[in-house]
């Protein structure tokens, strides 16, 4: 160890063990198998919903609510259970093993279009949707919890989560530009839309099942935790939301944030075929959401260094905010423009997305030196809640709004439609923006602050 004094705090870290490219590598796979699944859900199931397989926009958007309200439920129970695991494989990699297929199954099945009524439709659609719920939850609440496993060093966790969100975005630029391209041309070999769509997901769920597994077979759990730290209740729930508050600012983020960005991912869609024009440029469009971050992740540990946390979040929101505006500003005709737009709010979107899951394990800290427990399942459940509602938003909020402003599928829309499509795409999604610029200057764990939990964690041994 370094300086034993809490004076000054300048110690080295917790742990010194660097991990390998590989296992950096390997654990990276496990986000970028999520996204392969679940970016493709929450970016076109709605679309997939309302002009693919005929249930309404307002039935869809219910829908949506109804199973972030089920997720209320199962994210906490699924945290505590995770954290009462312990098997020859660690406490969190398992799942990622035994869930990988089922994960990847239910996914294709809500990419299916049985022939059955307009109710039956919406039946099959409940309980395809919720059981791919299931199974994300099962697969990425171990998964987020893995990193405050594998290491307490703060630099390898920054450095960790830059490649494992470098991965997760290469994932969504596969998906934005991938999954219409091959449900385009699988459409054309078939002369069936439906069928295109379900052999895209078929695609994307077996790769996704592979990409699981590798990612289980490539890391190892380093953290350990105690018996006494293991016997965690339900009622955690209410003592760390109490006492974290750098766990209440980190849920505001991930509600805005990963909100936002799926609201715009799903209105994409209709404001590219509808308000501009032109349904040949939505993989384009959507490809400028991930493209970025190609740049932005390899070089945010360095940014991370240069600006500090604070600063960092607030010059991403800035340009995610200024570029959000920009659609409502731009004329929809100036193409050149509105994409300009689109790139600099992805710029912002990416970066803070990115950044804020690097917040998660030292998070975790704060709870156990608050509480005596570390809790890596629950908390990740809880941090989980909130990205998979942020993400559902992307649902709820088009598919309740377009419906009330008049939104019709498969025909030319009025202006109150056209006007909906736009709100969503620009003013709505930057109002979020702005509540989560607000939530950044209550987040009190700084780096020294955070440096001196983890020496008074180390002298609890």
């Amino acid at each position: 160890m370094g300086v034993s004094t809490a004076e000054n705090f300048v110690i080295e870290d917790i742990s010194q063990e660097k991990l390998s490219v590989k296992e950096k590598v390997g654990y990276a796979s496990g986000d970028l198998a999520c996204n392969f699944i679940y970016a493709t859900v929450s970016s076109y199931l709605l679309f997939f919903y309302t002009d693919v397989f005929g249930i309404s926009a307002a039935a869809a958007g219910t829908m949506f609510l109804f199973v972030r309200v089920f997720d209320a439920v199962n994210d906490p129970i699924m945290g505590a259970i995770v954290d009462k695991t312990n098997t020859r494989y660690g406490r969190f990699r398992p799942f990622l093993l035994f869930g990988a297929l089922p994960f990847a199954i239910l996914a294709i099945l809500c990419f299916t279009t049985p022939s059955f009524s307009d109710t039956g439709k919406l039946v099959y659609a409940y309980i395809t949707y919720v059981g791919l719920s299931m199974a994300y939850t099962v697969v990425n609440i171990p998964y987020g919890a893995l990193t405050a496993a594998m290491t307490r060093n703060t630099e390898e966790i920054v450095s960790l989560t830059s490649i494992r969100m470098l991965f997760a975005n290469i994932g969504g630029l596969i998906v934005s530009f991938g999954v219409p391209l091959l449900a385009e041309t699988f459409t054309g070999y078939t002369g069936q839309t439906n069928v295109g769509w379900q052999i895209a997901m078929t695609i994307m769920g077996v790769m996704g099942a592979a990409l699981l597994i590798f990612c289980f077979l490539n890391t190892k759990e380093r953290v350990k935790v105690t018996e006494s730290q293991g016997s965690i209740n339900i009622k955690d729930i209410l003592e760390q939301f109490k006492v974290n508050r750098p766990l209440v600012i980190v849920c505001l983020f991930f509600i805005f944030n990963f909100g936002v960005n799926s609201i715009v991912n799903s209105v994409g869609v209709y404001f590219i075929s509808y308000n501009v024009g032109r349904a040949d440029l939505v993989k384009w469009y959507a490809l400028l959401s991930t493209l970025p971050a190609l740049v932005c992740m390899p070089i945010m540990p360095y940014l991370h260094k240069w600006l500090g946390k604070k600063l960092l979040l607030f010059i991403s929101l800035s340009c995610k905010t200024v570029g959000l505006l920009a659609l409502w500003i731009v004329p929809t005709s100036m193409i050149p423009l509105v994409f300009g737009a689109r790139l600099l709010a992805a710029v912002g979107t990416v970066t803070a997305g990115g950044f804020t899951w690097s917040l998660v394990p030292e998070v975790i800290d704060y709870g156990e030196y608050k509480t005596g427990k570390r809790m890596n399942g629950l908390i990740y459940a809880l941090v989980g809640f909130f990205f998979k509602f942020g993400m559902a938003l992307g649902g709820i909020i088009p598919g309740i709004l377009l419906a009330r402003f008049g939104y019709v599928a498969n025909q030319v829309q009025t202006q109150q439609a056209l006007t909906g499509i736009l709100l969503l795409t620009t003013i709505i999604p930057a109002a979020f923006t702005i509540l989560e610029l607000g939530a950044i200057y209550f987040y009190n764990l700084d780096e020294k602050e955070h440096k001196r939990i983890l020496f008074e964690l180390e002298k609890r041994g």
